[in-house]
């Protein structure tokens, strides 16, 4: 089963007995769970026929299976990592999110056909909608500064221009055995590098294992003079290789994203991706006759080959998927490495912001803005409590995909955005969202489609910001208009409002602009829970008040809706419902509404909806998984609010929140 094919074997059907003599196997949980996915249940003993042994690569212990398998007469499966494994090697004990399950060889061992070899030499490969993803998956790979490991952050910038690239790998590697490497074959190398490029910096890039102590490497720093010099500090492969003239390696994975970068690599070892037209092959395997493209390569050695696991859902997917779960650990790695500071946080939502971003070095809360610079790290600002003492500091507020219930009700969220430019609700600055909704103006496919499919899913689970649920009254006949009544106070009214700037200006604009239209008025639930400002006398201003009424039930029943700032108009888009702002909201401005709030000279990007819901929803937020305590992407959060696996507030926030309920008039002394 590969990872094009995501689906479980039924229990007791199509199931395979595999025999291991590995501890790694027993040991490993995540590893054994994939097999099992997989149709392989893990026996300790001797196969019978019909059953299969498993072993891990050429490690030390796969003599004993092999032994075991020829004596038995049965089958082999070699278990490999995936060519996308994690932050960290799996000598820092992380688990990978991606097997290689080969039948028939070793992918980096030319002694025998790969079942990955035989993908490339016999697989049609010529799939339109196949090829397509695997353009879209290169770019996307590329341009998210993904790889095998990805603990190191693309910020970090490379050597200067102009060098060749020298790959160097681990001491006695299972990969550099199969393709015969030597002491003396890696220094033939870099001689071939210095040759080749007369006059040409040469850089060596240290395997991030022997970086990190636990193997070393064929190159140290003897290799080193004025020519040549060795770079063992983590930096983007993908940055590293567009600095490059010319990439030299023996059977890196490197090489392979070497030809994904626009490479052509020179190989010296006869690893998967050589033999095939795209690298300068020193040893050629002559069986490889064939020539590929760079997209039908990548669409068998990640697409076709590798089996790929969802560790939030616990079942076997697709490479998309992967690429959504990497890119939400290793921007959330990335930007929580060095540690934040934290001021302007309240004291009940310091536990789920610690949980969110204190995931590598534990947050320190200060108040004084002194303290904060001298940290030497990292300064986030709760958005709200920002003035101009915090210049600097990253501003932080809910994101829009919230929680089942208030945040003024101390309810934790599951979403947070992080804006280093402005905050989403001030149109007086730019803002990192507005930055990422220009960029969408275009999409890729795989774009499109992942936005679609987010649009699909929130609005056919009836998910919003709060999803507090409620009543959805019979609403009266006619052209209807939803007002949503807002927190009079809140700050996307007090920087993002136009002349109308409470609740009953509003609804005496809007029935002014449509006098013969059924207004509803929706009050905001922080106001109707009594905790914020905003009441309004609205029966003489509406024809209907709906009270605690759900708002993703409403938005399927009116015709428009109208609104100085409120994210339901953002939610109204989603569904399909004309919108007119007379504020500026971070979704007006852009074409897809009526705007009658101050124009924004800046928005002048004219993205569709889904490039809107692309920046907004998946772009822009950070996502927190409280099942399983890990960062995640927005469709893991979707999840969440259907199934209603969501963080609790604990004890004292809920005993806080029934007290503040009694005692609304402080309210503000703890949000």
């Amino acid at each position: 089963m590969t990872g094009d094919h995501p689906e479980e074997p039924a229990a007791g059907r199509n199931r395979t007995r595999l025999f291991v003599y590995n501890g790694g196997f027993v040991t490993q949980r995540r590893v054994r769970r994939i097999l099992s996915l997989a149709g392989y249940d893990l026996r300790l003993g001797l196969p019978r026929a019909g059953d299969m042994v498993g072993i891990w690569g050429a490690s030390p212990t796969a003599h004993r299976g092999l032994a075991v398998a020829e004596r038995r007469d049965v089958p082999l499966l070699r278990v490999e990592d995936a060519f996308l494994r994690s932050l960290y090697p799996g000598r820092a004990g992380e688990p990978p999110i991606g097997l290689n399950l080969d039948r028939s060889g070793l992918h980096f061992d030319p002694a025998t056909p790969s079942d990955l070899e035989r993908l490339l030499a016999t697989a049609p490969l010529d799939d339109h909608a196949l090829l397509s993803r695997a353009r879209d998956a290169i770019t996307r790979i590329r341009q998210s500064h993904l790889s095998k490991y990805n603990a190191f952050d693309p910020r970090d910038p490379p050597p200067d221009p102009g060098y060749v690239l020298v790959v160097d790998q681990t001491r006695g590697d299972a990969s550099v055995v199969a393709s015969k490497g030597t002491d003396a074959l890696f220094r033939e190398m870099l001689v071939f590098a210095q040759e080749e490029h007369p006059g040409a910096r040469v850089i060596i890039k240290t395997h991030p294992e022997t970086s990190a102590g636990y193997r070393p490497g064929y190159y140290s720093a003897l290799d080193a003079n004025d020519r040549v010099s060795l770079l063992d500090r983590p930096v983007s492969p993908w940055a590293l290789l567009e600095g490059a003239v010319g990439v030299y390696t023996l059977s890196s994975q490197l090489g392979f994203e070497a030809i994904l970068a626009g490479h052509k690599p020179r190989v010296f070892g006869q690893p998967f991706y050589a033999g095939w037209g795209l690298t300068q092959d020193e040893h050629p395997v002559p069986r490889r006759e064939r020539r590929l493209t760079r997209a039908q390569l990548f669409a068998a050695a990640m697409i076709l080959y590798p089996t790929w696991y969802d560790p939030f859902r616990d079942a076997l997917c697709e490479l998309e998927t992967v690429l959504d779960t990497l890119e939400a650990q290793s921007r959330a790695w990335r930007q929580d490495r060095h540690g934040w500071a934290a001021s302007g946080m309240r004291m009940w939502k310091r536990r789920p912001l610690q949980q969110i971003f204190g995931r590598q070095k534990r947050m320190i809360f200060t108040d004084d803005p002194d303290r904060a610079r001298s940290l030497s790290r990292p300064w986030m600002v709760w958005a709200g409590k920002a003035g101009p003492e915090h210049h600097g500091a990253v501003r932080v507020e809910d994101g829009f995909l919230r929680s089942r219930g208030l945040g003024a009700q101390l309810v934790p969220p599951l979403s947070l955005v992080t804006d280093d430019l402005g905050i989403y609700y001030d149109p007086s600055m730019p803002s990192r969202l507005e930055r990422l909704i220009a960029a969408r103006a275009s999409l890729r496919a795989d774009q499109r489609v992942r936005a679609d499919r987010l649009i699909a899913t929130l609005t056919g689970r009836g998910l919003s910001k709060y999803n507090l649920g409620g009543a959805c009254p019979d609403l009266l006949p006619g052209h209807r208009i939803l007002v949503p009544g807002q927190v009079e106070d809140d700050a996307s009214i007090l920087r993002g409002a136009g002349t109308v700037r409470d609740n009953a200006d509003l609804l005496r604009v809007v029935r002014a602009a449509r006098p013969d239209a059924v207004i509803l008025y929706k009050p905001h639930p922080d106001v109707e829970a009594g905790l914020r400002t905003g009441a309004v006398d609205a029966v003489t201003l509406a024809d209907q008040v709906l009270p605690h009424a759900d708002p993703a039930a409403l938005l399927e029943q009116v015709d428009e809706v109208w609104t100085m700032t409120s994210l339901l108009g953002f939610e109204a888009l989603l569904r399909g419902v004309r919108v007119t702002t007379l504020g500026t909201p971070f979704y007006a401005g852009w074409g897809l509404t009526t705007d009658r709030g101050p124009a924004i000279d800046r928005r002048r990007a004219r993205p569709d909806l889904a490039g809107l819901v692309h920046a907004t929803l998946i772009d822009y937020p950070r996502y927190f998984d409280p099942l399983t305590g890990q960062p995640c992407p927005v469709e893991v959060a979707a999840d969440r609010l259907t199934s209603g696996h969501l963080p609790s507030g604990g004890l004292a926030n809920r005993s806080l929140s029934k007290l503040q309920g009694l005692l609304s008039t402080y309210a503000h002394l703890w949000r």
